[in-house]
């Protein structure tokens, strides 16, 4: 079992004995910033790389219709009232995707996804979901052949 604690090393224990992640991390850290974007008239600046927080809530959010838990995927991003903002300035739920699905492709690797490009694979993964939806539970498989009629033996 781990314990969790922030108490000062004890004094038989070596510092070097320690595994230290705050260093590796300070280490590996890179200087690069963030990806600007103007939306709405504010200018927001997304982070180096995807926090944890917005990586949790987005496996969250995929299953869930509860603004809170958009609104939290959103703050790690973009800040505590991002979403208020923009829903008073009339964004609608393809707008709000579009801007999801940029702006995580371009966290990591900026450049990664253009506007246009967003647009079309928010539209694609949207009309597959229709798609999905339209089709009826009791359909018969397109690969399943016909069964044939027993002959009732009238001519």
């Amino acid at each position: 079992m781990i314990e969790q604690h922030d108490q000062a090393l004890d004094d038989d224990q070596a510092l070097d004995d320690v595994t230290d992640f705050d260093q590796f991390f300070a280490e590996q850290t890179s200087t690069r910033r963030g990806l600007p974007l103007r939306l709405f008239g504010r200018t927001y600046t997304l982070p180096p790389s995807l926090p944890a927080l917005y990586v949790l809530q987005l496996h969250r959010v995929m299953h869930s219709a509860n603004a809170e838990d958009v609104s939290r995927l959103l703050a790690a991003l973009f800040g505590p009232d991002a979403l208020n903002h923009w829903a008073e300035n009339g964004m609608d739920d393809r707008q709000l995707g579009i801007v999801l699905m940029w702006s995580t492709a371009n966290v990591a690797k900026p450049g990664a996804m253009s506007m246009e490009q967003a647009a079309a694979e928010y539209d694609r993964r949207e009309a597959a979901k229709a798609g999905k939806a339209q089709r009826p539970a009791t359909a018969r498989p397109k690969n399943r052949p016909k069964k044939k009629r027993p002959n009732s033996g009238r001519r």
